[in-house]
């Protein structure tokens, strides 16, 4: 009995079949058809091939000449021995991959007794062939991403050895007496304040008080580092950027006073102000975010407008002339992290927080606009954390009125300082842009 002859499109449905069928053989992967050990073996290999090629760069780079301990090669080897010691111990004894463990770090310890003094691995060498180690062991037992980010942390650190090395030696006493003082508000002070409202109208809670001390501080912090390692050759659009992060009002002060020592530089200068106090607008906007980001939310429209002076400047300066460098250490700040300054803020934040959550309570709503202008003049980021942290017991709209009359009372401030202590070069364009910054804030006002 003959096969019935098909069809146009059964014969064009089976060539399509066909085709596909063809594709996919031809597309599967070789991972596809390799056994898993195999595969897990490739993977920590390349692994551990990494860990040890940024080993062996870093020690070549320290020591110009070849290093014979913990290299590409080693490190490769250590890798395929903790995935073949994870498989063995899930196919014979549980304690085999613990053997593998304890001959590596055994064979490290031995290394560096036997090794030359000027040459001994440290224990970062010993670590990272751990870790190694442990990485294969990763990755056969599928844990892909974890094995990935251990291998990943493991570069990193090895590969920052001189740059952290220099880092750490430009520190000093009082960098390390403010980190341990933050270490204190943040992991001694703040576990043990209460955390409930008290005091007239509940206006008071330590916790909240404390908590917004570490975050302040914190973000300074991270302003002040960035300076540090910015070092004084830094250019100074990069240097008051971070100046402006760890306190616009000190980089307006220490800018302010470089430009009367050097008033041929007073065109850079002004624009490092100007580029710290605009700076100081979108961190008020991240630090609200942390505590309401809603209302951080309704504010980005007023602060970036009051922004946009101070942008368009800058963006006028670097297209007619480059920035150039930092010349001496215009921005001499303190760091940010001193008890004393912690407390400091905490008293004003908690004066200010009273006042904010007590005139609604006095029906004295419209009289939060005066205290922003007013705590504008002292501090930001004060008043500004304590009106985000009302939330619904102001309204919004004059909440973010409030918040940007601060921001309007701060730049007039620092326009001020700026004209009464720096150069005469400096003094017109500070009070033409940061001028034009206050108004726009103050036209901002009406659109929320």
């Amino acid at each position: 009995m003959g096969v019935p002859p098909m069809s146009e499109k059964q014969c064009a449905a089976r060539i399509r079949v066909s085709a596909r069928r063809l594709r996919t053989a031809c597309a599967l992967p070789i991972l596809a058809v390799m056994p898993p050990l195999l595969i897990a073996i490739v993977a920590s290999a390349c692994l551990g091939a990494l860990v040890g090629l940024i080993r062996q760069w870093s020690d070549q780079s320290a020591k110009a000449a070849d290093v014979d301990f913990g290299g590409v090669r080693t490190f490769t080897f250590w890798a395929m021995l903790g995935c073949v010691g994870a498989f063995a111990s899930e196919q014979t004894s549980p304690v085999l991959l613990a053997v593998v463990f304890l001959l590596v770090g055994t064979q490290q310890i031995v290394a560096k007794f036997n090794a030359p003094p000027g040459a001994r691995p440290g224990g970062t060498t010993f670590a990272s062939t751990l870790l190694t180690v442990l990485a294969g062991s990763l990755v056969y037992w599928q844990e892909l991403p974890g094995a990935v980010l251990v291998a990943a942390t493991t570069m990193v650190l090895v590969g920052s050895k001189q740059p952290l090395h220099a880092w750490t030696r430009a520190f000093t006493q009082d960098d390390i007496r403010g980190t341990l003082q933050f270490v204190a508000i943040t992991g001694v002070i703040l576990p043990l304040v209460p955390n409930r409202a008290m005091g007239p109208f509940d206006a008071f809670n330590p916790f909240s008080t404390w908590l917004m001390v570490v975050l302040i501080s914190g973000l300074g912090f991270a302003g002040y580092i960035a300076i540090r390692m910015l070092g004084t050759g830094a250019g100074i659009v990069a240097t008051s950027l971070f100046g402006g992060l760890a306190s616009s009002t000190a980089s307006t002060l220490a800018f302010s006073r470089r430009s009367k020592t050097d008033p041929a530089l007073s065109q850079h200068y002004a624009l490092a102000v100007i580029i710290a106090c605009t700076v100081m607008l979108p961190r008020v906007v991240v630090v609200i975010a942390f505590i309401n980001r809603e209302f951080a939310q309704r504010l980005v429209l007023p602060l970036s407008l009051m922004a946009v002076p101070g942008v368009l400047y800058a963006a006028l300066v670097w297209w007619r002339r480059r920035p150039g460098k930092v010349h001496g250490d215009p921005v001499a700040l303190r760091n940010p992290l001193g008890l004393s300054t912690a407390i400091k803020f905490a008293v004003l934040y908690a004066v200010i927080a009273f006042l904010v959550k007590a005139a609604p309570q006095l029906g004295l709503t419209k009289g939060l606009l005066p205290l922003s202008f007013v705590s504008g003049l002292t501090d930001m980021d004060a008043i500004s954390l304590s009106i985000a942290q009302m939330r619904d017991a102001t309204p919004q709209d004059l909440a973010v009125r409030a918040v940007t009359l601060a921001a309007v009372s701060n730049t007039l401030l620092k326009a001020g300082l700026a004209i009464s202590i720096g150069s005469p070069g400096i003094r017109w364009r500070i009070a033409l842009v940061l001028g034009l910054t206050a108004a726009v804030g103050v036209a901002a006002m009406g659109l929320v």
